[in-house]
């Protein structure tokens, strides 16, 4: 029987190299992001794949795409909670309450709200138990210049990582967080430009191949519930991370 999987932010970026992964490893996954449009012309009609279109901050919303890809499938393995977004690079004096409000509602709430749906279908399902992987970053550990509300959020994903580790336990949910670093994709083409770094200057940032992320998050996903990848950094090997700054 195959595993499920529902991956949010599927139809670009990480979300979209991750779900086509698995579909190769046999999967069936539920292809989750807020453009219809995109989904369906990415994942409609692709056997084993699901397309959920759902914005990730409206809890109902979310509740009705994970109980829609259950019925068609019968059980949840697996989530990838990957939706996210940045922010401008700012000063805190100089962010708005429009930016601050979005990026917690999409990083913090939507996260929340995902992993509230999986770990609900996971505890209540025969046989029980699943696996919840959520996409942090390496600001989880070392801030970018100027990044106080994506930062935050990411660290915030670590407190609900760890939460939902010590949470799930005594049904056999295990959760794990992936810290990505300068995977290329169409959102990290400006790395080879040049990025703001934390003396004031702009230096280009070494890339990896997208690919090497969702072979990562497979990597995770294929082991036994009773071993658990709990953190996991992968990133471009040349990167400013260790000593950025």
């Amino acid at each position: 029987m195959s595993r499920t999987i529902i991956i949010t932010g599927a139809s670009q970026g990480i979300g979209k190299a991750t779900a086509e992964a698995f579909l190769n490893a046999g999967w069936k996954v539920g292809c989750l992001a807020r453009s219809a449009d995109k989904l369906s012309a990415e994942w409609g009609g692709r056997d084993g794949a699901m397309p959920l279109p759902c914005d990730v901050i409206d809890s109902k919303s979310v509740d009705a795409a994970f109980d829609a890809f259950v019925v068609e499938y019968g059980r949840l393995d697996a989530i990838f909670n990957n939706a996210g977004r940045g922010s401008p690079a700012e000063p805190i004096d100089e962010i708005s309450d429009e930016t601050w409000d979005a990026v917690l509602s999409v990083n913090v709430t939507g996260m929340f709200n995902c992993a509230r749906a999986a770990f609900r279908h996971m505890r209540a399902q025969t046989p029980q138990g699943g696996r919840i992987v959520n996409n942090g970053s390496i600001s989880a550990y070392a801030p970018r210049w100027q990044s106080v509300p994506y930062t935050t959020t990411k660290h915030a994903v670590t407190g609900l990582t760890k939460c939902l580790s010590l949470d799930g336990r005594p049904f056999d949910i295990a959760c794990g967080q992936i810290d990505i670093g300068n995977a290329l994709t169409d959102m990290t083409e400006d790395m080879a430009t040049g990025k703001p770094q934390a003396d004031g200057s702009m230096k280009p940032e070494p890339t990896m191949d997208v690919n090497h992320v969702a072979e990562a998050v497979l990597h995770m996903c294929d082991l036994p519930l009773e071993s658990n990848v709990q953190t996991m950094t992968i990133m471009a090997t040349k990167m400013p991370f260790v000593g950025r700054g």
